[in-house]
């Protein structure tokens, strides 16, 4: 049975659908203005008085991009987060509890103007580089020109993914405004695509969550059942919550395809949340393919079979993923790739909540990368073809259950229920990273295997290089 606000979550998807295909027919400055009226209503409908929470973090962002764009970036990222703070410790300060939905819209909103920060300040120093060398250098992606105050409250408030994303830079906001006409990109049959499996994630969802509630593992009668009833119980709640997010995105997905967001040629070799990567011309009278890989923020089937915990996390949440990548990873205090990977897990962590499960969960990732990576180095790189056929299966295998055992931390939320469910099943996803990394080392035998870790982090690398040489 779902809840009420699943129902309002499912209402404001399925009805965003039809209405994207109306929006296609309007010109820029009505389009922007009804996208801007579509979303304040849902906003102040669903959230009533704590609508003012995104609005303050609003006009805190346009006042640093305005009077201090330099340093734009880092200002507008303590800002937003520091508001996320103060946003959940509201009750702290005598005001009412912000509901779920005024939640999703400030999650949503906290990447949208970190990254529009971050947009203005290149559009800034590309204008002074002009400036300074007389000539105009085409900046992939880069601002026309300024946002307006307008302008940012309309992006922030556009009714298309407001509470169940994907996120998407201002730019990407903008190219949808000025599409010289809409009404003949592709629309149909991408949107048709992308929900078939929708009724089918759906249906999955409601039997799966009605004969294995969540609520059963913080039961005595759980810890009663054998070990290996515990052990696939994690199994079952990682199912659940897949297919909630895969009906979840791959529908909001389609609410952006039905509106023609995200739909660049297949020439720009667009990035899932940042958009255009190369500099792309149309050719008058030649056929024209797009994508909308700019909006895609989830890949169902590689979600489910890539064979590594790194790359798992890649194709899950894609646009969020894109936003950590370009906004934190590049800052993050540290050098080794597993502890940037946890400095990033740690910043991930913050924005979905306070909720020590999710901390407990985000930072068991690093130690997993660690783990595979000392495997990889010093054992797969041994193995013939059939052997490391054979590694890779397992490889699988243990990186399904180890993102099965993290949702639980995700999805219980409490340290005590998290390490209580953990417990019941001997903390084994951390005793077998332990012992991978150990192993590992065994194997690889003191400076031999401080080198072949090296070669497994150049390894990491190479396959970002190839998979996205793919993409």
């Amino acid at each position: 049975k779902m809840s009420p606000d699943e129902l309002v979550y499912l209402g404001i998807l399925a009805s965003s659908i039809p209405v994207g295909f109306l929006f296609r027919q309007l010109s820029p400055p009505v389009k922007q203005c009804a996208a801007l009226l579509l979303g304040l209503t849902i906003t102040i409908a669903t959230c009533g008085i704590h609508t003012l929470h995104s609005l303050c973090t609003v006009l805190g962002t346009w006042l640093i991009i305005t009077f201090n764009w330099r340093n734009a970036p880092s200002l507008s990222l303590g800002w937003t987060f520091l508001y996320l703070l103060f946003f959940r410790l509201a009750t702290w300060f005598g005001l009412p509890s912000p509901g779920p939905f005024a939640n999703a819209i400030q999650l949503l909103l906290t990447l949208k103007m970190v990254s529009l920060a971050n947009e203005v300040q290149s559009y800034h120093s590309e204008k002074k580089k002009d400036v300074s060398t007389f000539s105009k250098s085409p900046v992939i992606g880069g601002l026309s020109r300024q946002p307006s105050l307008y302008d940012i409250i309309s992006y922030s408030y556009c009714y298309i993914g407001i509470m169940t994303g994907p996120f998407f830079r201002y730019k990407t906001y903008e190219d949808w405004l000025e599409q010289p006409d809409a009404v003949s990109l592709p629309g149909k049959e991408p949107c048709v695509l992308r929900l078939k499996m929708v009724p089918v994630y759906g249906a999955l969802f409601l039997i799966a969550n009605s004969y294995f509630p969540l609520s059963y593992v913080r039961t005595e009668e759980f810890l009663d059942h054998n070990y290996f009833f515990r052990f696939f119980y994690m199994v079952v709640i990682f199912f659940v919550f897949r297919m909630r997010f895969y009906a979840a995105w791959c529908g909001a997905e389609a609410g952006c395809i039905s509106a023609g967001l995200g739909c660049y040629p297949q020439g720009a070799l667009s990035k899932p949340g940042g958009g255009p990567t190369v500099q792309y011309s149309l050719d008058p009278g030649a056929p024209v393919e797009y994508d909308f890989k700019t909006i895609q923020n989830i890949d169902c089937y590689n979600t489910d079979f890539c064979v590594k915990v790194r790359h798992g996390m890649r194709y899950w949440n894609m646009t969020v993923q894109w936003w950590l990548h370009h906004y934190i990873y590049p800052n993050a205090p540290f050098k080794a790739y597993a502890l940037r990977a946890g400095w990033t897990m740690l910043i991930s962590a913050y924005w979905h909540g306070l909720h020590a499960g999710y901390y407990l969960s985000f930072l068991t990732i690093p130690l997993c990368i660690a783990a595979e990576t000392s495997m990889e180095a010093s054992v797969r790189a041994r193995l013939g073809p059939g052997g490391q056929k054979a590694f890779d299966w397992v490889h699988w295998f243990l990186k399904m259950r180890a993102y099965d055992y993290m949702c639980m931390g995700f999805v219980l939320l409490k340290a005590s229920d998290t390490l209580h469910y953990w417990s019941s099943i001997y903390f084994i996803i951390h005793i077998i990273a332990l012992l991978c990394i150990l192993f590992g080392r065994v194997m690889g035998g003191g400076k031999g295997d401080r080198r072949k870790a090296r070669e497994g982090e150049k390894e990491v690398k190479r396959d970002e290089t190839v998979r996205e040489k793919a993409e």
